[in-house]
């Protein structure tokens, strides 16, 4: 009997925890917001970012990323924080990409993988490769944004395999064939159309 409480707790000790982290290597960068401006790490190509108590805030950005200056490894994990201030949701980020790109027209095709929680007027969740409109994109619906609500992301790239995980559950994952590695896909960025979105605690390691 005691032998079956002791199974009992630690299954159930097991399902709060959620599963083991992707990796426990020393990470290689880590952001708190803890300041008042961007900072040289942050290549902003346009006016629509800024630092306010302790996190980053983005609002109407329209498809102009904050690329991150450091490189990542092909193989990462990218943890964050994100809420959404809209109804509409629509929290984006962009991983892999080349750290300078950004739109020159109302259309855009990013130069990574593209994550979206709530798009579309909060209608769709979508894991993009390249083009967040094209016919490979996985999507689903049931991943609503909750205005004001605080959401962790995992994000987790092993060559062409890539999951992302939202609070802790597996949201949506991608097998590239040819995945996107190199120069022209070592950064990463946060981006928005128009919504008004924070961001916090910034956290990539390497598998």
């Amino acid at each position: 009997m005691l032998a079956a409480r002791a199974w009992l707790l630690m299954l159930l000790t097991a399902c709060v925890q959620g599963p083991a982290p992707p990796s426990r290597k020393p990470p290689l960068y880590t952001d708190e917001f803890n300041r008042t401006e961007l900072g040289p790490d942050w290549l902003a190509t346009a006016p629509a970012y800024r630092v306010v108590g302790g996190e980053l805030i983005a609002r109407g950005a329209r498809n102009h990323p904050l690329w991150l200056r450091r490189e990542l490894p092909d193989d990462a994990v990218i943890e964050l924080e994100a809420r959404s201030m809209d109804p509409a949701g629509d929290i984006k980020v962009e991983a892999w990409g080349d750290g300078r790109s950004h739109a020159t027209a109302v259309s855009y095709t990013s130069t990574g993988y593209v994550f979206i929680q709530g798009g579309w007027h909060n209608r769709i969740t979508a894991l993009c490769r390249l083009d967040e409109h094209g016919a490979d994109r996985r999507t689903r619906t049931d991943l609503p944004v909750q205005q004001g609500r605080r959401y962790r992301w995992v994000i987790v790239r092993r060559g062409g395999r890539i999951e992302w995980f939202i609070d802790g559950r597996l949201a949506l994952d991608m097998d590239d064939p040819a995945p996107l590695r190199g120069p022209g896909h070592r950064h990463f960025a946060f981006n928005d159309w128009e919504t008004e979105v924070h961001f916090d605690n910034l956290i990539i390691r390497p598998l």
